[in-house]
């Protein structure tokens, strides 16, 4: 828990540590004992969230029929919606959805601060949803809850934000090594995903946790790949030309993905009765899981039956069973839910389930880079390609574009399945990915809400500063202010009285009408004959630009530059606020770089 100002003796006994801590303990030596315990706490959380998975859904499951169709599939899921939409609700009483996302937001709006209470309730409700048949991943909301236990143990010790910044990266990093046993792609994500910055003080804390998380994973679960895959073909080189077609192939497929996931989500967002969300994509999700089974849960069980070249257990327990023989039949059936996953994500999400698109994403790449080598081979192109290795550079491929990451998808890929030996391709598939999908969509899915609002972290430094600093914090509200029909000679005294160069003119209800400038009155201001003639409606200008209140630095900074100006009003509104300099954003900016960029 956070630490608070309380009079109690455990609080008092907090306190004497914390400062103890101070005293004895250098910053960076404790930050590396913190990264330690962060590794040990989120790798038992995921451990945690995968039991409870697993639990709910072999519960729900293990009686189902694999030869005919099965209509508990209509009924699960809504039920677990149902469940998780009242816990959220009337428990949590906070938004718990998109926890990649909010990681990014905390990160840049809210000084790295996560709640106590998202250091559990996202495994909660996310084993839930997954457990009775949402079609989405336990990535995104352990993500969320290792964030959340960096973030809440940084401030317990009353760490600075630039420590916490890193702290959350630890968790975020611990998360993915221990629900994927891969702490390389743990760290990977940090950097790629969450844009914390790789230096000297950034990747051993980040190698601890993720390495701690990992160990702990192992222990648990044995040292097993999360995938079973054996490589059974060699890769040839003469076998690269397909290798490209399936990189550009995924990058469609991930543009798709992405694209579609954003509309889905825009238009559950436009519904305002939570019944009619909770119906509308309890609806979609049960009538495609009921058609099409292995969009029930995760779907790792059914990537491990590619990966295993067991195509006949795809289509087991749907309507289509008896068709399992059929080569198009089945190359058209995996291709729908290649389509149709997206859907079922969206759907799960936007009804009130709680999950990522993580996992979806490594489904829809394995289900797409099998297709594409089942198809080819099934037209007589003239060479084998093998199945099972194109569904593993599927999902590196797939997972590249939708995350614009395509580093961690390339590790993440090899440590989960072992196939280091195809470390090559898996670089060709990841990389055109990425490049394909870059060149229609600069953001991937969790950084394009952010973006969106101008409130994204970057690895650009200037972007970055830009987006930690508040137009709150540099607004200036010590111009005296001025009326449309007050005279010269009133005008003269305000001038007399104050240290500013520059008056708003404000009307009686608080809008703003225009400024006075020093530099534009000088030459009447001592015309004692124009004092009472001369009116402040009269010789005021208006401003050659208006910041509002909402606008992001971003947006200030391209105001300043488009006039040249060195002071712009705030409004809210027509309502004035005050005023912005340069000046006052230039010092600021200097403050926060040297905070951010200091090891």
């Amino acid at each position: 828990m956070p630490y608070k100002e309380h009079n109690g003796p455990l609080a008092k006994w907090w306190l004497r540590l914390v400062m103890w801590r101070e005293r004895h303990i250098k910053e960076k030596n404790f930050l590396i004992i913190l990264a330690l315990v962060v590794g040990v706490l989120c790798g038992c959380m995921a451990l945690v969230l995968k039991g409870l998975i697993h639990a709910i859904s072999h519960l729900l499951t293990a009686h189902l029929s694999q030869t005919s169709a099965n209509w508990a599939y209509l009924v699960f899921p809504m039920i677990g919606i149902i469940i998780v939409t009242l816990f959220v609700r009337y428990i949590v009483k906070d938004n718990i959805s998109h926890g990649v996302t909010k990681v990014l937001y905390a990160i840049s709006r809210h000084k790295s601060r996560l709640k106590a209470h998202n250091m559990y309730t996202s495994v909660v409700a996310s084993s839930i949803t997954i457990g009775f048949g949402g079609s989405v991943g336990a990535e995104g909301p352990i993500v969320y809850t290792g964030a959340a236990i960096g973030s809440n143990i940084g401030q317990a010790f009353r760490l600075s934000p630039r420590i916490l910044m890193l702290l959350v990266g630890c968790g975020a990093a611990a998360g993915i090594a221990g629900i994927f046993r891969a702490p390389i792609a743990g760290m990977l994500f940090t950097l790629e995903v969450l844009m914390i910055d790789l230096t000297g003080a950034t990747v051993m804390p980040l190698l601890i946790s993720s390495i701690t998380a990992a160990t702990v994973a192992y222990i648990a679960e044995g040292y097993s790949a999360e995938f079973f895959f054996t490589q059974s073909e060699e890769f040839f080189t003469s076998k690269i030309p397909y290798v490209i077609l399936l990189g550009v192939f995924c990058g469609f497929v991930s543009l798709y993905f992405t694209r579609v996931l954003w509309k889905m989500e825009s238009m559950f967002g436009r519904i305002r009765s939570r019944i009619l969300k909770i119906c509308a994509g309890g609806a979609i999700l049960a009538i495609l899981i009921f058609l099409f089974p292995p969009l029930y849960g995760e779907g790792y069980a059914s990537i491990n039956h590619l990966l295993d070249g067991n195509t006949s257990s795809i289509v087991a327990g749907s309507f289509f069973y008896v068709d399992r023989n059929s080569v198009w039949f089945i190359a058209m059936y995996i291709g729908l839910i290649v389509l149709t996953k997206v859907f079922a994500t969206s759907a799960t999400n936007g009804a009130g389930g709680v999950g990522g698109t993580f996992a979806p994403s490594l489904y829809v790449g394995a289900m797409a880079g099998f297709v594409f080598a089942y198809t080819l081979n099934n037209l007589d192109i003239g060479i084998e390609i093998s199945n099972k290795n194109f569904a593993l550079m599927g999902m590196a491929g797939v997972m590249s574009g939708v995350m614009h990451a395509p580093l961690m998808a390339i590790f993440l890929t090899a440590e989960m399945t072992g196939g280091y030996n195809l470390f090559l391709p898996l670089l060709i598939v990841s990389t055109l990915s990425y490049g394909t999908i870059k060149i229609f969509e600069p953001y991937s899915i969790y950084t394009m809400r952010l973006a969106k609002r101008g409130e994204l972290l970057t690895h650009q430094k200037d972007k970055a500063v830009l987006t930690l600093l508040k137009i709150d914090n540099v607004i200036e509200t010590d111009c005296s202010r001025v009326s449309p029909d007050m005279s010269l000679k009133e005008m003269v005294d305000v001038i007399a009285r104050s240290h500013r160069n520059l008056f708003p003119v404000v009307g009686g209800g608080g809008e703003l009408k225009g400024v006075v400038l020093l530099d534009d009155i000088r030459n009447i201001m001592f015309r004692s004959d124009l004092y009472h003639k001369m009116h402040v409606h009269k010789f005021m200008s208006m401003p050659p630009a208006r910041i509002d209140i909402h606008d992001t630095m971003d947006e200030v900074m391209k105001k300043f530059d488009r006039t040249n100006a060195w002071n712009l009003p705030v409004v809210d509104g027509d309502k004035y606020v005050g005023f912005v300099s340069k000046s006052k954003i230039f010092n600021s900016y200097r403050r926060v770089l040297r905070h951010y960029i200091d090891d």
